[in-house]
């Protein structure tokens, strides 16, 4: 399975959007889910991710703001009260899980910029 971002843009400081990330293909492995970004000059970034289990994770830089949640095969990042720093490219990760699943596969990610 490949993942596939949607949902990035424009926004001014203290405004909202929601990311979502869908996958392409068929696996008959169960996967964690994860959003990461990435600034220009910063190393990449984890942000939040739910696992197969349904287990959700966040990062301490965006709770309260960010929330993550998920639908089957698709993972959705509410993202509020948006700061000049949340600027990045968000990626979407798929990690599978499980006797013989290893794959790790990366989407091309979608863009996010805040302006103050």
């Amino acid at each position: 399975v490949e993942p596939v971002e949607s949902g990035g843009g424009s926004v001014q400081a203290g405004g909202s959007l929601r990311l979502s990330c869908g996958v392409s293909g068929f696996t008959l492995c169960k996967y964690d889910m994860s959003w990461y970004r990435q600034a220009p000059g910063k190393e990449r970034e984890f942000v939040a991710a739910v696992d197969y289990e349904d287990k959700v994770i966040c990062a301490e830089s965006v709770k309260g703001r960010f929330s993550v949640s998920r639908d089957n095969s698709r993972l959705n990042l509410q993202m509020n009260s948006l700061q000049s720093d949340d600027t990045a490219l968000y990626v979407c990760q798929i990690q599978e899980r499980g006797y013989l699943c290893r794959a790790s596969r990366w989407g091309q990610g979608t863009q996010v910029t805040v302006s103050s």
